[in-house]
């Protein structure tokens, strides 16, 4: 049987209805799950409990002694006619996501607790304890707010600053979750030390009101308080002798047994505002949480003291925080990248330039104007982008001066333009609808859609885009598609053969997103640029194809090719949005901190060795369809290749 499926073309803008088996979202599911992953985590398994259950399973069996209930926790019954005869005494779960509640652990333990388990019932994992520490972090807080953004012109320095709405928005209420250890220790300043926050006793009741912590502690620096690093740990037994954590590098009792995970990683916290400290003086760091969320505030005072009620969730009311993310935030406020644009621009524009600008919530309208455009329109789709970027030219005494247009691309009209023909027309390109690389070819689609309106002779920038892959070899992503085989005794061939089948199917063959600044790799095979986008000319009508060949001249494993775009705005000015530098010596890659890739893994892992006959090649064949804006990459690995890990 099939169904039909909608889906919203990130790169063409439509949506589409495609036909898809019946089980398709469920096989979409398994294949880009993390449950391999979560299985190869050797510390978050209770070996002990384990062990006992491999035995019982070998001596038992599972059908008599193992029941599964398959429902939600919160609609199981007790009783003789129940989905359990009478209540538990062990509570096993795993409830946490990297912020500890974020997947409903404590209503879900409240419940249990009221209605599944017995009064003194022991818990596994036994109790769990939330820790920070706060810094002072530049490039994390670039993540959250709006930086002053320089631009030199003809008549001197002129500063983009942020409206006052922007800069006292406490943000948005969702934690931006990170690999911490690939943050360098430069890049930011300890203000405390580790500070134990809460903790969660499982195996007694578990209440999900909002709640306050408050731990005193003396500066260890003086500067300014921006950011809460933040993990946890569990104990899984009452003595807390099986311990797992989620400490970074820095502050782990052993860095050297560090286990690498993507499920849970750290988390990073923005306070509502900077504000200085002075070390030694006393202060609180209070963590606040909900039934789902945790936040953090600094005071004076601890607020037990004060008698001050709690602080509410931090919800953004400035817009920016709804329509940039955390990346975004960042290369906003990347000056080197906007002396980048502003030295591509001074090459095209005229004092008589007609600019449109197409970028969502895009800075560019602002940097053509004071580069001495002649006048200038920018295109903003949503309701959001428009009221953003009007408080935006608001605050900098533009909004005279640039006129938005909040309307799709292909409906603008020469009214819109004041009866005007385009002569420049502008992108980053960026859009707040794309995951993989190539969905920002929705600039190609806008410029078609606009051609009718652009000037004889008008300058498209960028003119051009390429697409560039290279072989990599992972240091640890490749553990979230590796096999498992067996799990501590358990035979769970079953679920890779599962999630091998589910990848046959279409959608989960496709790239997977990764920001790979966070995920370490090396180049087996030097970059290779395999398609070419005329951004000059509209979007072509039929497929635009190539075929090739890669050479692995590094030794090591071939776990999957990386993907990335990079722009032309001018013949002289290209910008990455993968690697930025040639690869090292030995192979270490330099990632675009602000992007995230695309990334094809291999069903089976390139064999490590280099014959002595030559280099290994990997053939592939790379299609770009006009019709729905996709880039399919087909790889073909050699019998030598084709060998498994």
């Amino acid at each position: 049987m099939k169904v039909f499926c909608g889906r919203a073309n990130p790169t063409t803008g439509s949506v589409e209805w495609l036909e898809e088996d019946e089980h398709y979202d469920y096989h979409q599911e398994i294949a880009r799950s993390s449950y391999a992953d979560m299985l190869h985590d050797k510390d978050r398994v209770f070996k002990p409990m384990a062990d006992a259950a491999v035995k019982i399973v070998e001596k038992n069996g599972f059908s008599d002694k193992i029941k599964i209930i398959n429902k939600h926790s919160t609609e199981v019954t007790i009783g003789p006619d129940g989905d359990m005869p009478c209540r538990a005494n062990i509570l096993i779960t795993e409830l946490f996501d990297t912020e500890l509640i974020g997947e409903g652990a404590l209503p879900s333990y409240e419940h249990a607790h009221r209605h599944l388990v017995q009064k003194n019932c022991e818990a596994v994992p036994h109790r769990a304890t939330v820790y920070a520490q706060l810094v002072e972090s530049r490039r994390m807080w670039s993540w959250n707010k709006l930086f002053p953004i320089r631009v030199q012109t003809s008549l001197g320095e002129q500063v983009i600053v942020p409206p006052l709405e922007l800069e006292r928005c406490p943000g948005a209420p969702s934690v931006y979750d990170i690999q911490l250890n690939q943050v360098s220790p430069t890049d930011f300043t300890v203000l405390s030390n580790v500070l134990p926050m809460f903790s969660v006793d499982f195996s007694k009741q578990v209440s999900s009101s909002t709640a306050s912590h408050s731990r005193q502690f003396e500066p260890l620096a003086s500067g300014q308080a921006q950011v809460v690093l933040s993990w946890w740990d569990i104990e899984m037994d009452p003595e807390g002798k099986i311990k797992c954590t989620m400490a970074p590098f820095w502050a782990h009792s052993d860095p050297e047994e560090l286990q690498w995970r993507d499920h849970w990683m750290q988390c990073v916290y923005f306070l509502p505002e900077e504000e200085p400290v002075v070390q030694g003086s006393a202060l609180c760091l209070v963590a606040h949480h909900d039934d789902y969320c945790v936040w953090y505030s600094l005071q004076r005072t601890s607020p037990e003291k004060d008698g001050r009620a709690h602080p509410a969730r931090p919800v953004c009311d400035c817009q920016a925080h709804l329509l940039w993310n955390r990346p975004r935030f960042g290369e906003i406020n990347d000056q080197n990248r906007t002396d980048q644009y502003v030295q591509a621009l001074r090459t095209v524009l005229k004092p008589d330039s007609v600019c449109l600008c197409i970028s969502d919530g895009s800075l560019l309208s602002i940097l053509a104007h004071h580069l001495g455009a002649e006048q200038v329109f920018t295109i903003e789709n949503s309701a959001a982008s428009h009221r953003l970027m009007k408080k935006i030219f608001k605050a900098n005494h533009l909004e005279d001066k640039i006129n938005i247009i909040e309307k799709r691309p292909e409906l603008l009209t020469p009214a819109d333009l004041e009866g005007k023909k385009v002569s420049l027309l502008l992108g980053e390109p960026f859009f707040t609808t794309s995951l993989l690389p190539w969905h920002n070819l929705y600039f190609w689609y806008v410029r078609t859609a606009v051609d009718r309106h652009l000037a004889p002779g008008a300058v498209v920038m960028p003119q051009a885009a390429s697409l560039h892959m290279m072989v990599v070899e992972f240091r640890d992503l490749w553990r979230i598609r590796s096999p498992c085989g067996d799990c501590e005794g358990f035979n769970v061939h079953i679920m890779d053969d599962m999630i091998k089948h589910a990848l046959d199917f279409r959608e989960s063959k496709e790239a997977e997103p990764h920001p790979l600044w966070e995920y370490p790799c090396r180049s087996r095979s030097e970059p290779q640029q395999i398609l070419t986008f005329d951004f000059r000319q509209p979007v072509p009508l039929q497929p635009v194809c190539a075929e090739g060949a890669i050479e692995l001249k590094r030794p090591g494993r071939s776990h999957g090719a990386v993907l990335w775009m990079e722009y032309h705005l001018t013949p002289d000015s290209t910008v990455s949005t993968g690697l930025l530098k040639p690869a090292e010596d030995k192979g270490y890659c330099c990632w675009n901190p602000h992007c995230k890739q695309a990334v094809y893994f291999f069903n089976t892992t390139v064999d490590p060795r280099v014959p002595p006959g030559g280099p290994q090649t990997i053939t592939y064949t790379v299609e770009f369809h006009p019709h729905t804006g996709d880039v399919t990459v087909d790889f073909t690995l050699s019998d030598a290749l084709d060998r498994g890990c």
